[in-house]
């Protein structure tokens, strides 16, 4: 194994660390502003903090650019039709995906909501089928091992679920569309500014409805700045530059399984950082939950998705 793997697994295992500590960071920041002034907050955020990222990969592939062909207007025209038709989709998708995450950690603990999120990795494929796209065993197989795995999680012995872990759940889906709308338009353009228009798309969306339904004030924002900031800044501008940058030289299906392990780590710092317990049925539900995504991912479909941030 060469440096530049070791390298890569190594980004992208931070990336992983940094998405599941989210989690934490998530339900810390609600203690004192709404879900909706949050998550308005953290994008805004995460969009200033990757237009530095976009400017200095701009400056450095600017050379590139200049020695392409000069007939290229109209194609640039399409390019950037593509670009913000593609992050306002994703920016849709993320606000719904993420305000259902951000809703439900009110009512649930990080770790589970961390392993639920995870649903979305064996969704994707069966949504694909939509887009007559080939769906192999192995996703079946993950697939009955989430339904089980989510009764565990979520389910009491009178079948009855709670309404963080129900909301939360209801967010996989858009998790997942978001994910297919990724992998329509991310060969199209620039991977890192339809990003930053999706961070903007979502930040706008969540301001407007906090506007109408919370009450906004700045003393609290500042007080939330900790978990806003690392939300904002680490989740979304580092964790996104480490997981192109550790993608780049590893295997895509190595990839996947490691950034899959986000939903362990939310378990771990829930515990750590929170105090947040589960019972031996909940246990047993994250390791089949893993174990659903795990199968998923190791002998993947010939679909061209590729896991991408949920932040």
């Amino acid at each position: 194994m060469n440096n530049k793997i070791i390298r890569g697994e190594i980004l992208l295992i931070i990336t992983a660390i940094i998405w599941g500590t989210s989690f934490v960071a998530q339900r810390v920041g609600m203690e004192l502003i709404g879900p909706f002034t949050f998550t308005a907050t953290r994008f805004l955020v995460g969009t200033l903090s990757l237009i530095p990222i976009i400017l200095i990969t701009d400056k450095v592939n600017k050379k590139e650019e200049e020695n392409k062909t000069e007939n290229k207007t109209e194609a640039e025209t399409g390019i950037r039709k593509e670009l913000l038709i593609g992050g306002i989709a994703c920016g849709l998708a993320l606000f719904s995906g993420i305000s259902f995450q951000q809703a439900g950690l009110q009512y649930t603990t990080a770790g589970k909501a961390g392993f639920i999120t995870a649903l979305y990795i064996v969704l994707v494929p069966l949504l694909g089928l939509f887009l007559k796209k080939k769906v192999d065993k192995n996703v079946w197989i993950g697939l009955i091992l989430a339904v089980m795995a989510l009764y565990l999680l979520c389910f009491t012995e009178d079948f009855s679920i709670s309404k963080g872990d129900l909301i939360v759940l209801c967010g996989t889906v858009f998790w997942a569309i978001h994910i297919l709308v990724i992998d329509h338009f991310a060969p199209k353009v620039n991977g890192l500014k339809m990003s930053c228009i999706q961070f903007f798309t979502a930040g706008i969306l969540s301001l407007i409805i906090a506007f109408f339904t919370e009450t906004i004030e700045m003393s609290a924002i500042l007080n939330s700045a900790g978990p806003i900031l690392y939300t904002g800044i680490v989740v979304v501008g580092v964790a996104y530059t480490f997981q192109i940058i550790g993608q780049r030289g590893t295997n895509p299906t190595v990839a996947a399984i490691i950034l899959s392990m986000e939903s362990v780590f939310a378990v771990v710092s829930g515990m750590v950082l929170l105090g947040e317990s589960m019972s031996l049925k909940e246990i047993l539900g994250c390791i089949l939950m893993l174990a659903a995504v795990l199968i998923t991912q190791i002998q993947p479909t010939k679909s061209n998705v590729e896991i991408e941030e949920k932040a």
